[in-house]
């Protein structure tokens, strides 16, 4: 009697790998980061109690530059740089009662061409800010390559009294090599709650087949567009009026509040306009959000 081999057990680190190239093709990474308020005499003190990662995703460790006391900054590392066809990003953040966090990278994330058999990529980002805590979540931009394929999910959930400033940034195409963004598909999915309820649902299909690509009702063919939000503002109208009287009047960007989120909207063509107009607005608005003037992160300054 001929006796079979048995088949091998399948571990996660073959179910998640990357070395196939059919529709089956998948490899993950994931980031778990926590935050909490340490007392240390009279001051409080933000500390990193957590940080789990799978996969080629990480964070240094954290800085201080606002002072032992003040925000703790912390830079996200993707060492690939980008995505491709069947990976599968996951970034999950908490942020506990009476911290302050800052999150950055120190590069583009890019997005690039699927392979032959048009392999969709992943990113998922869930950030959990407590009652009194502060959240800021300031990316570098992301670029889209020609041909990329993929789905964003943004999902933000505060407690009562919790404070979020954030941007992102999508850049479409590579204007200065002439490769525009003319194949592909991009999903873009934002969900921001306090205690359950929705403040802020959207979803965004960027298809340049589609007539919404180009139309004058759409995006009329720009190849950056972005959002920032502040949450938690005191004086809302106050911070309104100010962005529209310190940012550069231009019909490239407007800004609204509704629901206790405020909003900047960009729509053009510039990656560097965006990023200056952001960071103008970061001074603007971090003072009225959180009592501190806004201070620049080391590494976009490298």
């Amino acid at each position: 009697m001929t006796t079979l081999p048995s088949s091998p057990v399948k571990t996660r680190a073959d179910a998640d790998s990357g070395h196939r190239f059919d529709a089956g093709r998948h490899w993950a990474a994931s980031l778990t980061l926590g935050f909490c308020a340490h007392s240390d005499g009279d001051a409080s003190i933000t500390r990193m109690n957590k940080a789990h990662h799978y996969g080629p995703l990480r964070v240094q460790r954290p800085f201080y530059p606002e002072g032992r006391d003040g925000c703790c900054h912390v830079y996200l590392l993707h060492p690939p740089g980008g995505l491709v066809s069947g990976d599968a990003l996951n970034i999950d953040v908490t942020v506990a009662s009476g911290a302050h966090t800052l999150l950055t990278t120190p590069s583009a994330n890019k997005l690039y061409r699927a392979d032959s058999n048009g392999v969709a990529w992943t990113q998922t980002t869930h950030l959990k800010v407590a009652d009194g805590a502060t959240l800021e979540w300031l990316p570098q931009e992301t670029l889209a390559f020609d041909g990329s394929r993929g789905r964003q999910s943004f999902n933000i959930e505060l407690e009562d009294n919790a404070k979020c400033l954030g941007w992102e940034i999508l850049g479409l195409g590579r204007p200065a090599s002439e490769l525009p963004f003319v194949n592909g598909h991009l999903e873009q999915g934002f969900q921001v709650t306090r205690n359950g309820r929705p403040l802020w649902l959207e979803r965004q299909s960027l298809d340049p087949h589609h007539r919404r690509f180009t139309g004058k009702w759409g995006q009329g063919g720009a190849t950056v567009h972005a959002t920032l939000w502040a949450i938690g503002l005191t004086d809302p109208a106050a911070a309104v009026d100010a962005l529209r009287a310190g940012l550069p009047a231009s019909q490239r960007w407007a800004v609204t509040y509704r629901r206790g989120v405020l909003l900047v909207r960009y729509l053009g063509q510039e990656r560097n306009e965006v990023w200056d107009l952001f960071q103008q607005a970061r001074v603007i608005l971090r003072p009225r959000l959180t009592g501190h003037e806004a201070t620049v992160p080391r590494i976009w300054l490298t």
